[in-house]
């Protein structure tokens, strides 16, 4: 019998892997002749970022570099540890490079929590060619680390773990222990733990321990129900899951398909969202791609919003459930949100245009005489409270940056402006 795993480090610790042949996952990068593999065989790595969610083999990657390697190789926590402690590391590192020309391997866990004048530390040892830096990162590196750092990297982008491979890790695991897990058992497991191995490990290692303080030989699917109650939700607030599940949100609404939507509030409040947050988003969706069609979207989404910060979780939930269910339900315009981009356009590139004198407000007698306000037509003295006006400044004279749609209230606006203008031109010909 092997070694009892069971004692101080967790299972995930235990298992890491020390060669290709242990590590399982990331066929898309770790197959035979890929080169991220090819580099790590060869020894002949480069400055690299892991990108991908918790428990899908980043961490266990470095294991095995550690292992292959025949460079110095250092492991660094961004979480525990500050640049202050990395940065003799990488000096280390230099004097090592200028003296023998060998480079050192330093894998630098969670990177994303160096802010940027951090990361920039890193930078220069980078460029120098002493170091090569692994960044393992759970965030989008688009956002979280220095494009001149990020530039300097090759990015490789990880997956969630698939069940089957999650369920070879478990079977591996269990292959150390005398204590018997069911084929519905592990994939109970694997199924709640989202494609994260640790979390699978860390699952085992729980009923494991609880088997063993009750002399159980051999585990159940019953018994994994009871013990683990319900799947830990993977969506993570501060990842790439916040960014994704709110724009599954948003396209949902904007999709008309308002089953779709509230799940995804549902799932997103499940996990701890913050709920003004979805509150704020829903109030931006409904002037953004209801606007004008359904005025009265915006004002829901505002009491939506109010209701959250007035009574909070979980009773606001039913409140967000109706502004999503109405903004995702409501006839969809986005001339509102085009006009001002539109107009946003003409303002940046032209940002001297004047004011036309006749609507300018004249309260002094010197800006009457400069012409202000001089022949404005004040629209309620005339038939209809409308003419036809320029009130854009001369070079854009006729210049359309609203269009209307034809749908819901915003079909009647439409309706509304075309009945002015021709109104208008009717009187104008009587007279």
């Amino acid at each position: 019998m092997q070694e009892n795993l069971w004692n101080d480090e967790p299972l995930a610790l235990k298992l890491r892997p020390r060669n290709f042949e242990e590590f399982i996952g990331q066929d898309h990068l770790l197959s035979p002749r890929m080169p991220l593999r090819e580099a790590i065989e060869s020894d002949d790595l480069y400055s690299a970022i892991l990108y991908g969610p918790p428990g899908c083999g980043k961490t266990s990657l470095a294991e095995v570099i550690r292992h292959l390697t025949k460079k110095e190789f250092k492991h660094f926590s961004a979480a525990n540890e500050g640049v202050g402690e990395l940065k003799p590391l990488m000096e280390k590192a230099y004097e090592i490079f200028k003296k023998t020309g060998k480079q050192t391997i330093i894998f630098v866990d969670e990177i994303h929590r160096f802010n940027k004048s951090q990361q920039d530390t890193l930078l220069q040892f980078v460029e120098s060619g002493s170091v090569i830096l692994i960044g393992a990162t759970t965030e989008n590196p688009s956002f979280e680390i220095n494009p001149a750092l990020l530039s300097r990297c090759h990015v490789f982008v990880f997956k969630p773990l698939s069940n089957d491979d999650v369920k070879k890790i478990i079977v591996r695991a269990l292959k150390f222990e005398k204590i018997t897990f069911d084929d519905l058992s592990i994939d109970i497991i694997a199924n709640l733990s989202g494609g994260d191995a640790r979390m699978a490990l860390n699952m085992v290692q729980e009923v494991i321990e609880f088997a063993r303080r009750h002399d159980i030989s051999s585990v159940s699917s019953d018994k994994i129900e009871l013990l683990l109650q319900k799947a830990i939700p993977r969506y993570r607030k501060h990842a790439d899951e916040h960014y994704d599940f709110i724009s599954a949100l948003h396209k949902s609404m904007r999709g008309s398909d308002p089953d779709a939507a509230v799940y995804y509030l549902a799932r997103m409040l499940e996990s701890g969202e913050n709920p003004l947050y979805i509150a704020r988003r829903v109030v931006r969706f409904a002037s953004e791609d209801i606007g004008l069609a359904d005025p009265r979207a915006l004002s829901i989404a505002i009491d939506a919003y109010q209701a959250s910060d007035f009574i909070g979780m979980p009773e606001c939930t039913t409140a967000l459930a109706e502004a999503v269910i109405y903004c995702a339900v409501a006839p969809k315009s986005n001339s509102a949100y085009l006009a001002y981009l539109n107009a946003a356009k003409e303002a940046r590139d032209n940002p001297f245009e004047e004011v036309p004198l006749k609507i300018r407000n004249a309260p002094t007698n010197l800006m009457k005489e400069m012409g202000y306000s001089q022949g404005y037509v004040y629209p309620h003295d005339v038939e209809g409270a409308f003419l036809m006006e320029n009130y854009l400044p001369e070079r854009l004279k006729g210049h359309v940056f609203y269009t209307p749609s034809n749908r819901g209230v915003e079909a009647k606006i439409k309706e509304r402006l075309e009945t002015l203008w021709k109104d208008f031109k009717k009187r104008e010909a009587e007279n």
